[in-house]
């Protein structure tokens, strides 16, 4: 499910859920799901272990908070749906709005994809911004209570260990208490323990799939001219297991991410991060990086070993007022940023889910639907990984396939901007993948060599890299 599938929120579908809902974790997936609940709780808790401040700066609990983050269509309009105008106050909050067919400069398959035909509005800004922004709008919804530096301890279940109806918690101020509840909602990211909990409790673990890609990403702040809205994605692959992500954001800056898979570990000093982005088959990114001041004090390091997906849709028996979303569902090779889009919807197939039938049989009617967003991501994402012969886990189905005619696609579409379209409304999370395979478009794949296109290619500065693998 993407956008095109997905039915929009549509908050007349909202009706009486329960008393009080709990959410567990104010991230992206947390904050969205409160905003759901809070059409038929009288009153919902969004408890978080981290400090909650009013201004977009990096938690603690989300390490990965100060590197390139992209907000596909998929999310985006369904962010814009649940709080209408976010939009426009990203923007007045200096969030920056660049055009995704001709601003962001795709290299992949050894050359630049064409420009697209058509305009497709992106936004630019930092994961804090677009959180910031979304916690100040759920804290002004009716009946919500954001609780900050507040610890979850356990669930509590009934007399007869089938349903939660609590919710344990910790917090400096006022000791231990009980949080009654009808629904818990668990976003707590890739290190929920709701796992670990059902073992406990004498349920089964959801299965697990894990597929490794031993990815590391380096990222700092250089500053940018305010009419620049330039965007460079420099994909990895087996010849070059380094790539770049670069984003114009607020505070006329560029966030630029520099990664690596398999063994290849970018830089922490500003002087190393410069040398590594001129190993790049590209010197766009290492230009900009030597004609503009750095802004920000450091350079941060992350390192991500593996996508991991928990089936939970796979479970015979689940507790009864427990759903679990986002990150604690399933987590995706960050640099084809999917998350938030993922965690948006999400958000609107537990509102519709809700709509459906309310509390009853929730869980599995939830994971269900949600599945088959996470299919998709999954899919995208772990493929794509899987270009790379070192990574290991399961794989996709039919992978090998569809990754030989997607490689044609991208040699294709270095000339041709339809394929460019067509193939970046997909990764945005806003056509579902089959559209790749439409008559129209595998015709332009698949046809003869010859012709000319109607849109000309990026002219690419390629050159040789020292790190190209022979």
């Amino acid at each position: 499910m993407t956008l095109a599938t997905v039915p929009r929120y549509d908050s007349e579908r909202a009706s009486e859920w329960g008393e009080r809902a709990v959410v567990v974790g104010a991230g992206v997936a947390g904050l969205l799901a409160a905003r759901v609940l809070a059409d038929g709780f009288d009153e919902v808790v969004v408890v978080e272990r981290d400090s909650l401040p009013d201004e977009p700066v990096a938690r603690r609990g989300v390490p990965q908070a100060r590197h390139v983050h992209v907000l596909l269509k998929g999310g985006e309009s369904t962010i814009e749906d649940l709080f209408p105008g976010y939009g426009e106050e990203l923007l007045s909050s200096s969030g920056v709005v660049f055009d995704g067919s001709r601003d962001v400069h795709f290299y992949l398959e050894g050359e630049y994809l064409a420009d697209g035909p058509q305009r497709i509005p992106q936004y630019g800004a930092t994961r804090s911004l677009y959180e910031q922004l979304l916690r100040r709008r759920v804290a002004d919804l009716d009946g919500v209570e954001l609780r900050p530096n507040c610890r979850v301890v356990d669930y509590r279940l009934d007399d007869r260990g089938t349903t939660v109806t609590g919710v344990a918690v910790e917090d400096e101020e006022s000791g231990g208490a009980v949080l009654a509840t009808d629904l818990v909602v668990d976003a707590s990211g890739r290190t929920s323990r709701t796992p670990a909990w059902l073992e406990r409790i004498g349920y089964e673990s959801p299965p697990v799939d894990e597929v490794y890609i031993d990815l590391a990403y380096s990222t700092t702040l250089i500053e940018r001219p305010p009419s620049e809205r330039r965007s460079y994605v420099v994909a990895a692959s087996p010849a070059c297991p380094r790539g770049s992500g670069m984003v114009p954001i607020e505070g006329d800056q560029w966030l630029v991410t520099l990664y690596g898979v398999h063994g290849e570990r970018p830089p922490t000093t500003f002087e190393e991060f410069e040398a590594y982005a001129a190993t790049l088959p590209v010197s766009d990114v290492a230009d900009i990086l030597r004609e503009h001041d750095q802004t920000a004090d450091d350079v941060v390091h992350y390192r991500f070993p593996s996508n991991r997906r928990r089936r939970y849709e796979d479970l015979d028996r689940f507790p009864d007022g427990l759903v679990v979303v986002g990150d604690a569902i399933a987590s995706f090779n960050p640099i084809y940023a999917q998350g938030m889009s993922v965690a948006s919807l999400e958000a609107v197939l537990l509102h519709h889910a809700l709509a459906a039938g309310g509390r009853d049989d929730l869980a599995r009617r939830f994971f269900a639907r949600a599945s088959d967003v996470v299919d998709i991501a999954w899919t995208m994402a772990v493929g794509g990984d899987f270009q790379f012969p070192e990574t290991t886990g399961p794989k996709p189905r039919g992978n090998d396939l569809v990754g030989r005619y997607l490689s044609r696609l991208f040699r294709r579409a270095h000339t041709d901007g339809v394929l460019r379209d067509a193939h970046f409304r997909v990764v945005m999370m806003e056509q579902p993948p089959t559209t790749l395979f439409r008559p129209a478009i595998a015709w332009r794949v698949l046809k003869p060599s010859g012709g000319v296109s109607a849109y000309r290619p990026k002219l690419a500065r390629v050159r040789e890299s020292p790190h190209l693998k022979q």
